[in-house]
């Protein structure tokens, strides 16, 4: 059976990319029959990657067979795969979030989770010298992923090593990135045609706190005030999206990349409260802006409290 790639539900660029990445290792260097999937729709921004450096969009798929092979990337939380990701037979985890547990394998696989920003990054290092090899366009998703997860460096979530190889492949690709950064960004600020719905859960992930279970949604823009002028209709929208998905409530953290901050929707009490105790901020209204945080993984999942 041919080698599925995927990485999480809600796929961002990283995990959009990664996967186009790690099947052209995996075919062109190792020779493993490998495909590239997605667990949905792809946002905006790695919608933008694909057209513009005219890559194939993996299929998407909604669950594994049993016994199928495959690598997980960008992930390694059950919660974000496919249901039947246990059955599958993982072969391999490529990563750079914290260990959560409750995968099950056939047998002893390859582990690589590292504390980087990315997980292109972490491919770059396990490919090594045949990178050489590597045709443009990937390179290019390469860099893209990399400049997504760091925000183009500001994320704290950024290492030394990230921005040496995204600055590295720039040169070598004869990209600017602060131009090229500034297009992504674009994209991905260009929401205008999701529902409030999907917008929040484009790039959002489940967490729970003491047992109080939330959707976390980040949303990366350089526009914030065109998401924010929805507050009152994403509000009522987190209404209907916490229950058809079986959370107690929806978070929503409009990022301003430029002005390295976030702006928390405060639609009731209970995010009020989180507000206060997760970030020591006052909401006095229906928003509150939290300054310098700009990262859901470093920032704010480890932060929240009930």
């Amino acid at each position: 059976m041919t080698m599925q790639v995927f990485g999480h539900k809600s796929p961002d660029t990283d995990s959009t990319g990664s996967p186009i990445i790690w099947a052209w290792y995996l075919n062109e260097v190792k020779g493993i029959a490998a495909e590239p999937k997605l667990l949905g729709e792809p946002n905006t921004e790695a919608t933008f990657m694909l057209e513009r450096w005219n890559l194939d969009k993996p299929e998407i798929i909604s669950d594994v067979a049993d016994g199928q092979p495959c690598v997980v990337v960008d992930t390694n939380n059950p919660a974000e795969l496919p249901a039947n990701i246990n059955g599958a037979d993982v072969q391999a985890i490529i990563d750079h979030h914290k260990l959560v547990g409750g995968l099950e394998t056939k047998g002893p696989i390859d582990i690589t989770i590292r504390p980087v920003a990315c997980t292109a990054t972490i491919m770059y290092d396990l490919i090594g010298g045949d990178v050489a090899k590597m045709p443009d366009a990937v390179k290019c998703a390469m860099l893209t992923c990399i400049l997504s997860d760091t925000l183009e460096f500001r994320s704290p979530t950024t290492t030394d090593h990230d921005r040496k190889v995204a600055e590295g492949l720039a040169a070598e690709l004869g990209i600017s990135i602060p131009d090229y950064a500034a297009e992504m960004f674009a994209a991905k600020s260009d929401v205008s045609a999701f529902s409030d719905a999907e917008l929040l859960r484009m790039d959002s992930k489940e967490y729970e706190v003491d047992g109080t279970k939330f959707r976390v949604s980040v949303l990366e823009t350089t526009s914030p005030a065109t998401v924010l002028d929805r507050k009152a209709a994403l509000a009522e929208a987190m209404t209907t999206v916490a229950s058809e998905d079986g959370v107690d409530q929806v978070l929503l953290f409009v990022v301003d990349i430029l002005n390295e901050e976030s702006t928390l929707l405060v639609p009731n009490d209970l995010v009020k409260a989180v507000a206060k105790k997760s970030f020591d901020a006052d909401a006095g209204g229906d928003t509150v802006v939290l300054p310098g945080v700009v990262s859901r993984k470093k920032q704010i999942i480890p932060n929240l409290k009930v």
